[in-house]
């Protein structure tokens, strides 16, 4: 009984764990995943080529050397063959075989290279959507350059983003399908690299060039990269997520986008004097977005690159201080300038922060103090 049970108990471990490996195969597989543009098509095609043809050969290859371990070893009498290398097949076969490897090579490479071009010459003399990509430490800024609209991409802390954690963002590269995209990259202080395995290419965005790459969505999705060059302490903290939407759709999202562009840009100018509940309800929001990754949501941040603000002499000094350097950012540091925010905004978080926590001034930030300090 307790035989059979063990039997049973086998089994099901042996089920569950085929079950759980197809569940993590589907999310994390060997092989590439299923291209989103018809010139990634083309470049898996070249790689299932090439891993059918060396899979050929490997089999074959370790036929041949299996059977000669087995029937010509020693133990069986064989005796060893000192005149192989004299023999018409012996000679010729290290003609014959290297000059058929290199032909496959030369085969596969020659349609590599028509592809990798298709890759990096941008159509010429054809209208492109044109999207600007911009690297941060450690984030994403796209430029929709047709539209008018910038959106900032950032990785979501691990409380909210559960099983997606350093895969999911705030906001997503949404992209119509259909469409011929030029990619416009570059970086505003390191080396970073653009990298979404479905589109098949990876570009450097590099500081002070701009480098360009295009493609045309052929499907819908949603399809998860990565800055691919290594671009300091929080380089895992870069995910890229790309939304690939039908056109109409895509039209609906860019004057949702241009709306609440304009609305903001309407609040921020507003004579309005904002009450202090007001600006740390908006402040706290704000920070969580575009503060919370480095100095954590708790204020605490993460010591000594991403200082504390929660009890911090700056945040607890003059204001003037604090709003200098959420303007213009502290050189040396991992503290980058947020002066492309508006007045209101920059009043807003700098309000939350010297009321947030253990922090307790009181002190009330309008936007026309920013407009002053800036």
């Amino acid at each position: 009984m307790c035989r059979r049970l063990t039997t049973i108990s086998r089994r099901f471990l042996l089920v569950a764990a085929i079950v759980s490996f197809q569940t993590a195969h589907a999310e994390y597989g060997i092989n590439f995943p299923p291209p989103a543009a018809d010139v990634a098509q083309e470049i898996y095609d070249i790689h299932m080529l090439t891993m059918q043809i060396a899979t050929f050969l490997l089999l074959i290859v370790f036929s041949f050397v299996i059977y000669s371990l087995y029937f010509h070893r020693k133990s069986r009498g064989y005796p060893a063959d000192q005149n192989f290398h004299n023999t018409w097949f012996g000679n010729w076969s290290w003609v014959m075989v290297p000059a058929l490897v290199l032909g496959i090579d030369l085969t596969i490479a020659s349609n590599a290279d028509t592809v990798l071009k298709k890759v990096w010459e941008v159509p010429k003399g054809e209208k492109l959507m044109d999207v600007k990509v911009t690297g941060h430490q450690w984030w994403w800024e796209f430029d929709y350059l047709d539209y008018g609209i910038k959106v900032e991409s950032r990785y979501i802390p691990e409380e909210k983003s559960g099983d997606l954690y350093l895969r999911e963002v705030d906001n997503r590269l949404v992209l119509p399908t259909g469409t011929k995209i030029r990619f416009l990259h570059t970086s505003a202080d390191v080396l970073h690299a653009f990298w979404v395995p479905e589109l098949a290419f990876k570009k450097d965005a590099i500081p002070g060039y701009v480098t360009e790459t295009w493609s045309e969505l052929n499907r819908e999705g949603v399809f998860r990269g990565q800055c691919a060059e290594l671009c300091g302490t929080w380089h895992s903290r870069m995910p890229l997520v790309v939304e690939s939407v039908p056109p109409e759709k895509f039209d609906a999202w860019v004057k949702q986008q241009q709306a609440i562009k304009v609305a903001a840009a309407e609040e921020a100018s507003s004579s309005k004097a904002w009450s202090k509940n007001e600006l740390i309800t908006k402040g706290k929001e704000l920070y969580e977005t575009k503060c919370g990754a480095c100095h954590q949501a708790s204020g605490m941040g993460l010591p000594p690159a991403f200082p504390a603000l929660n009890g911090s002499a700056i945040v607890n000094g003059p204001v003037a201080d604090h709003l200098k350097i959420v303007i213009n950012g502290k050189s040396g540091t991992a503290m980058q300038a947020w002066g492309s925010l508006n007045d209101l905004e920059i009043a807003a978080i700098v309000t939350y922060e010297r009321n947030a926590w253990d922090n307790k001034s009181g002190d009330v930030v309008q936007p026309t103090d920013v407009k002053q300090a800036r």
